[in-house]
């Protein structure tokens, strides 16, 4: 069994920077991704971010140069957002699969292990 929580979200300015944190507990497999994905209301859940076991990054197009990745410590992985905007309000979660990234940004399909969310809301 393995656990997610996700942490960081809240109010910012538009142009305000924010880190979210993904703390994964349980048993984790020698070769996995974590990715960050997020849902504003009425809209389809998007990947943004993902990284791999062995230091490989993905992000959508429309976040790259604002969005950050990273692994903090063995269990945390964190998503720094830069210039944030209106249009980056939305619940982020994250989500773990135990297989490596292969050069694309995974789809919410391809992974079971689910965080709760965090919000993030961004004014203008």
């Amino acid at each position: 069994q393995v656990d997610l929580v996700e942490s960081g979200g809240k109010s910012v300015q538009s142009g305000g920077s924010l880190t979210l944190s993904c703390e994964v507990s349980g048993r984790m497999y020698h070769e996995y991704s974590v990715a960050w994905f997020r849902q504003a209301p009425e809209k389809e859940r998007e990947p943004v971010a993902a990284i791999d076991s062995a230091g490989e990054r993905a992000y959508a197009e429309s976040v790259k140069g604002r969005f950050t990745v990273s692994r903090q410590n063995p269990n945390t992985w964190d998503l720094e957002i830069t210039s944030l905007k209106p249009d980056d309000t939305a619940m982020y979660l994250c989500a773990v699969r135990w297989w490596p990234l292969r050069g694309t940004l995974p789809e919410a399909s391809d992974f079971v292990y689910w965080g709760q969310g965090t919000q993030v809301t961004v004014s203008s």
